[in-house]
């Protein structure tokens, strides 16, 4: 019998299961992704998502710097080449020091990991939570963290040529041609890897808007930035996909009428959905909307008593960060503290060159609010460290409230976008006004300073520009 059983061993689920376990919870946490014939934890994150992803954008970003910008530097090189094969082993074996770590972290915590497919089985108390290998374990709390999958495209099976966003991170050549269905962030990165790497990359994207979800001026900059190093189409309605001994061939449909493109290797990023079919069984009544999201409350609580859900599978923004500390918020409510999420500073992160980081509302939602605001904004032109790494290109941008000057959103596309929201997390995790940046002292030189600079720009008296 245990107190908590999570399934999945995701961001999400493993977060939760360790919390759990430091707050003197039995725990065990249930998940079927192998390696080698033993668990992975991690999920999709870990195994197949962001970290073998940012180590591949870090892998091909060497080789750009190399071949574009060392001469700048004084330094030469010669003729850069690489070894795709080493890149991918480097990946693999940062991916598996991070799933044996967690395997560690659990002994150390005592959480009990069981490999296999969990399903909420029977309820009451406790619940009953059935494997597939038929063994049955009991607990009186259950958090389901089963996370999501790549969407599909009906009509188009992955093939030899054609994958999903894990697949796109293991090419063992370069495509000379890759198409990518879909211009959102993880079209974005991996577009970006390929095409630092050599491929002639196209991005095809049935929104007119180019990453709406971002603030309109950030948007705009990230559309001219990437329009340099990618071909993107937006509003082009995929009509038809062949798959060729010559290639793929993509038909599509945009403002300027009907085109077909052949690539060697074709990507599905078209976003992801929810693993929450048969999660449980369909007696127990636990409420799924109609895209296969689990209904949950402000503190993750399903319709089921004590039984919670946390993640991809609950839907919004899907976000490894956002699982993580919906993890904990729940192992504490679990142990009976009173713990809560603040779902309006979730950071998001697009991890290209240049990156791109915000936190908060965007110009459009403070408008559509009817919020009276103030912009303050600055370019890392004007910064002297990202001058110093060759990185200039972009700016921060700072809303605050005109009455309250409490600070609304900062929105960053620059060089470390990814580290410097952070600082804008926290003043806004404490309500800090843009006064209160503007007074904080920052160390110079540093990219940090432009935040510095941003936050005064929001009271006219930016100093260095």
């Amino acid at each position: 019998m245990y107190d908590v059983a999570v399934i999945g061993g995701g961001p999400g689920g493993y977060v939760a299961a360790i919390r759990c376990a430091q707050l003197g919870l039995k725990t065990v946490c249930i998940d079927d992704r192998e390696k080698n014939g033993k668990a992975s934890l991690g999920g999709t994150c870990l195994n197949v998502g962001c970290i073998p992803s940012k180590a591949l954008l870090e892998s091909s970003e060497l080789v750009e710097k190399a071949k574009s910008e060392f001469a700048s530097h004084g330094i030469s090189t010669g003729e850069i080449a690489f070894d795709l094969s080493v890149m991918q082993q480097r990946k693999e074996k940062i991916v598996d020091a991070h799933t044996n770590g967690i395997s560690f972290l659990f002994r150390k915590n005592k959480v009990d990991s069981v490999l296999g497919r969990g399903r909420l089985a029977s309820k009451g108390d406790p619940y009953s939570i059935e494997l597939d290998s038929g063994e049955r374990i009991e607990a009186r709390h259950v958090i389901i963290a089963t996370g999501s999958s790549p969407r599909k495209l009906e009509g188009i099976p992955f093939g030899k040529r054609i994958v999903d966003s894990s697949g796109a991170l293991s090419f063992r050549e370069v495509p000379r041609r890759l198409g990518i269905i879909g211009a959102g962030v993880i079209g974005l990165e991996i577009g970006s890897i390929w095409n630092r790497l050599g491929s002639e990359v196209t991005l095809i994207e049935a929104l007119t808007e180019f990453l709406p979800s971002a603030d309109e001026k950030i948007s705009k900059e990230a559309l001219r930035q990437f329009g340099k190093q990618l071909s993107i189409r937006l509003g082009a309605k995929v009509q038809r996909v062949e798959e060729t001994d010559e290639g793929v061939k993509v038909r599509y449909r945009d403002a300027i009428g009907e085109s077909e493109a052949l690539f060697d290797r074709l990507v599905i990023a078209v976003g992801r959905m929810p693993n929450s079919k048969e999660v449980a069984d369909p007696s127990l009544g636990l409420e799924i909307d109609a895209r296969g999201f689990i209904k949950v409350n402000g503190q993750c609580m399903t319709n089921l008593p004590n039984v919670y859900a946390i993640g991809d599978v609950t839907g919004g923004m899907m976000l490894a960060h956002k699982a993580s500390e919906e993890g904990i918020m729940v192992a504490e409510r679990i142990a009976g503290q009173k713990t809560m999420l603040d779902p309006d500073i979730i950071p998001s992160v697009i991890y290209t060159r240049p990156e791109i980081a915000w936190v908060g509302k965007t110009e459009q939602q403070l408008r559509a609010g009817g919020v009276e605001y103030r912009a303050g904004q600055f370019p890392f032109t004007a910064n002297g460290r990202a001058q110093a790494l060759g990185e200039a290109q972009g700016f921060v941008k700072m809303l605050v409230d005109a009455k309250t000057d409490r600070l609304l959103g900062v929105h960053i596309i620059g060089p470390h976008a990814s580290e410097l929201i952070s600082e804008a997390v926290l003043a806004m995790a404490f309500s800090a006004s843009s006064e209160d940046l503007a007074r904080t002292i920052h160390a110079h030189p540093t990219l940090s300073e432009a935040l510095h600079e941003a936050a005064l720009a929001a009271d006219g008296r930016a100093l260095h520009i």
